[in-house]
């Protein structure tokens, strides 16, 4: 028999795909239709990418002994991050967008939602840390070893999570109360979710954006530094221009593809929060899914760009790595 779900009557004129509405009882029929099938095989393939994306990542840090440095250490962490957004994130929001878990909360929407703020979280964080490593390294390059060890790398990671644990606890709990006490408690309901957004995003944004300014002045500063020096060269100054147009363009693609996938849904979140605006359920749910694309996305910006990824990643492909040790092998 197919589940049946009771709706109230403001809620009926947004009907999940997968759902048909009894306009007589106001109760929700499950009657999966072409729309609900395209959706299952668009948003299982985007998880497939995910994971493959990020798994040949995990990979190659853990099996090439040339991968293993602090650096690595954190996009290892990221794609983890990353793998377990296409691993549960992914099934569990599919299930959410296509279900009634939009007219009311059970344990599934609760895990889902759960699964959500934590990995988001520690994905949003991890990319925070890679900045600050990136920072070290071209601001300070003389420190860098000393300062970013692995000791300091796991202890970024170790808070990175701790934080995206406590972020998506405090969502958690905040809901439970409002449940209970609804109008008592909503002063603390709003203080959690006003504090959620800002450790899960705003605050990770204005320190990314900070330090990628730092690192693109710097950048730009040696470049003319280099060119002084050698400006007697034509070949050399095309060089030196050569690098700050690939500085700039990573920079700009890094940046740049993060924002775009996770401003506008932050951005509705707090909205409709301060606001006290009612964000339709598939706005809000399409902005969620462009968001969370950006794991998709990840392996190809922090990985794919790098040559010695690509290497490992053809080894890996061949099958190679089950025909002998190439664990020492030179990545170009």
């Amino acid at each position: 028999m197919a589940p049946q779900v009771p709706v109230n009557r403001t809620a009926a004129d947004h009907i999940p795909p997968c759902y048909e509405l009894d306009k007589v009882s106001y109760v929700l029929i499950n009657t999966p239709s072409t729309i609900c099938v395209l959706l299952y095989i668009c948003l299982g393939s985007l998880s497939v990418v995910i994971v493959c994306g990020n798994l040949f990542i995990i990979i190659s840090i853990i099996y090439f002994k040339q991968l293993h440095t602090p650096t690595n250490s954190l996009i290892l962490s990221l794609a983890v991050a990353d793998l377990l957004v296409g691993v549960l994130v992914f099934p569990f929001s599919t299930r959410f967008t296509v279900s009634s878990c939009l007219y009311y909360e059970n344990s599934f929407c609760k895990a889902r939602s759960s699964f959500d703020v934590t990995l988001s979280t520690a994905s949003i964080l991890n990319l925070c840390c890679i900045s600050i490593d990136r920072y070290y390294a071209v601001c300070h390059p003389l420190t860098y070893r000393t300062k970013m060890n692995f000791h300091v790398v796991v202890i970024m990671i170790l808070v990175s999570w701790t934080v995206s644990v406590l972020v998506a606890v405090g969502f958690l709990v905040a809901g439970l109360h409002y449940e209970k006490c609804e109008a008592a408690c909503l002063k603390d309901v709003l203080l959690a979710n006003i504090l959620g957004p800002i450790f899960s995003f705003y605050l990770p944004v204005i320190i990314m954006l900070c330090i990628y300014l730092k690192i693109f002045l710097v950048a730009q500063r040696q470049a003319r530094s280099i060119r002084n020096i050698t400006c007697q060269s034509t070949k050399s100054g095309a060089t030196v221009s050569k690098m700050e147009r690939k500085a700039t363009k990573t920079l700009a693609t890094v940046l740049g593809v993060f924002l775009m996938c996770w401003t506008p849904f932050f951005l509705c979140f707090s909205f409709q929060l301060l606001n006290n605006v009612s964000v339709p359920a598939a706005v809000y749910e399409t902005l969620n899914w462009f968001a969370l694309s950006n794991s998709m996305l990840n392996p190809f910006i922090y990985a794919f760009f790098y040559s010695w990824f690509r290497a490992a990643f053809k080894i890996i492909v061949s099958g190679k790595i089950f025909k002998g040790d190439f664990s020492n092998s030179k990545l170009s």
